[in-house]
């Protein structure tokens, strides 16, 4: 039997889960890997990861010998130096690491603000690759003497098995040096940041190629021997292909551990609030097409908080009745608005305001509520700053008319429903897929020819839950509280200083 795969590159773990050919779960495997998070530091070490991708891979090759082609995603920003045998030379750094604060500064005065935004379609961070590269090339000069080749976890781990790095332009986008007009590395920004582009892999459009296995890695992980590895993208960017999302104004709703909205869109945005805001526009896998990315840090993160520090008598009542606490909780709840406003900032603020020092808010408790009502504020507050996302992106041109929504939270119809009212969008739910799985076996399956096109690899691998329509009065009831949610950020940042 044949079959397909995704391999998901994580910050802290990585996944493979392996598909036949008429889209059923065969098989999956993870493996976490230790992440370093010291004061000035925050780093993984290349050896942890591929060691991780070793051991996923043989684990998912002697279950399901015939793979056929395996599309890989990974995190983006961090980048991998090898030496002359492809050696690491030093962890790799975390988009949270604080280092090149610095350097991104230098590099904004070198060239301008609006210049780098331009070529590279992202406001000027210290979280991408290139100010943390130009950080190791000033106070690591001796390793930066020693590299010979410079890659980012996707092509990292495609280079290991095949001989070949490829990497995409969803992932070339992270590191703050790839032009997306002209889809190729910035002379310029490496001109000015004094470091060698020839030391990337050369940039290509997602599923568009893929190399064969080393004889030697097919051997040592029980793999076959013709087995196909495709780059898939940035993690965002194969859950929207494995959500079935193509076309300028549809989107896809992840509802996992990070609430975001990926929406598909045409042209590149002139509007500077897309910069402001946080939004960065990447080249997509349909040509004139990009996607941006509207996020939350905290999504169904914030429901599990809740539910492990406030629900603990739900939680006794479920394991009693044989159900799940989330049943017993929205058995209890009122089909409504709850009045209440939870500011999600429990971990930060992402998109539009990408304020780390963020705090959240619960506003609006009397004695009257109950632990329904607050489970229902939770998920109400996220979809309060997805509006706000929405808003944004609207003002700048881009408005989804249509979501799918994939993940953990998208198993909740009561969420479902919530987001379709507020959003005022009609939603489809693809259950608690991993779409980003999907979306990768949907392009590897695309470059060995077992599928002719994307549209013919989603009407096989996507499966659709069920469709919420906006209900016109609820979506009423709720912009009168959105209007004074749009006010609680600045309130509680005054408080926070």
């Amino acid at each position: 039997m044949m079959a397909l795969g995704g391999l998901d590159i994580g910050s802290t773990g990585c996944k493979v889960t392996i598909y036949d050919e008429q889209g059923n779960d065969l098989y999956r495997s993870y493996r976490d890997y230790p992440v370093a998070r010291n004061v000035g530091e925050h780093e993984v070490r290349p050896e942890d990861i591929w060691q991780g991708v070793q051991e996923v891979l043989k684990d998912a090759a002697a279950h399901c010998p015939g793979i056929r082609a395996l599309g890989v995603s990974s995190f983006g920003e961090s980048c991998v130096l090898l030496d002359e045998q492809d050696r690491p030379i030093r962890p790799a750094m975390l988009y949270t690491d604080p280092r090149g604060v610095q350097e991104c500064q230098e590099l904004e005065e070198k060239l301008g603000k609006e210049r780098l935004e331009q070529i590279t379609g992202v406001a000027p961070h210290s979280m991408y690759s290139m100010p943390k590269l130009m950080w190791i090339l000033r106070h690591c000069p001796e390793d930066f003497k020693r590299t010979k080749r410079i890659l980012m976890m996707e092509d990292y781990v495609i280079y290991l098995l095949t001989g070949h790095g490829l990497l995409d332009y969803s992932l070339a986008t992270r590191t703050m040096a790839f032009d997306i007009r002209s889809l190729c590395w910035s002379e310029e920004i490496f001109s000015a940041a004094g470091i060698d582009p020839g030391l990337f892999s050369e940039p290509i459009l997602s599923g568009s190629k893929g190399e064969k296995i080393l004889p030697h890695m097919a051997e040592a992980l029980g793999l076959p021997l013709d087995l196909l590895l495709v780059p898939a993208g940035h993690d965002q960017v194969a859950a929207a292909i494995g959500s079935g999302v193509f076309g300028a104004g549809q989107a896809v709703d992840g509802a996992g551990t990070v609430e975001c909205i990926t929406p598909v869109f045409s042209g590149i945005p002139t509007d500077r609030r897309i910069y402001d805001g946080g939004y960065a526009v990447v080249p997509y896998v349909t040509p004139g097409t990009y996607v941006t990315y509207a996020f939350s840090f905290t999504g169904g993160a914030l429901v599990s908080w809740f539910v492990e520090n406030c629900a603990r008598a739900q939680k006794q009542e479920a394991k009693e009745q044989g159900k799940s606490v989330y049943e017993v909780l929205e058995a209890g709840m009122k089909d409504e608005p709850t009045g209440l406003l939870v500011l999600p900032h429990f971990a930060g603020a992402g998109t539009p305001y990408m304020d780390t020092e963020a705090a959240g808010a619960i506003v609006g408790l009397t004695l009257c509520h109950h632990t329904s009502d607050l489970y229902r504020a939770m998920m109400e507050g996220v979809v309060y700053e997805m509006m706000l996302n929405m808003e944004h992106l609207e003002a700048a041109g881009i408005r989804p008319e249509r979501l799918r929504a994939t993940g953990g939270g998208a198993a909740s119809r009561v969420w479902m429903q919530i987001k379709a009212d507020m959003l005022n969008v009609p939603l489809v739910s693809l259950g608690n897929a991993e779409a980003g799985a999907v979306g990768c076996a949907m392009v590897s399956g695309v470059a060995a020819g077992v599928f002719k096109d994307l549209a013919e690899a989603a009407s096989v691998l996507i499966k659709e839950k069920e469709t919420y329509l906006p209900r016109p009065a609820m979506h009423e009831a709720y912009r009168k509280h959105y209007q004074r949610y749009q006010k609680l950020y600045e309130a509680v940042r005054l408080l926070r200083n």
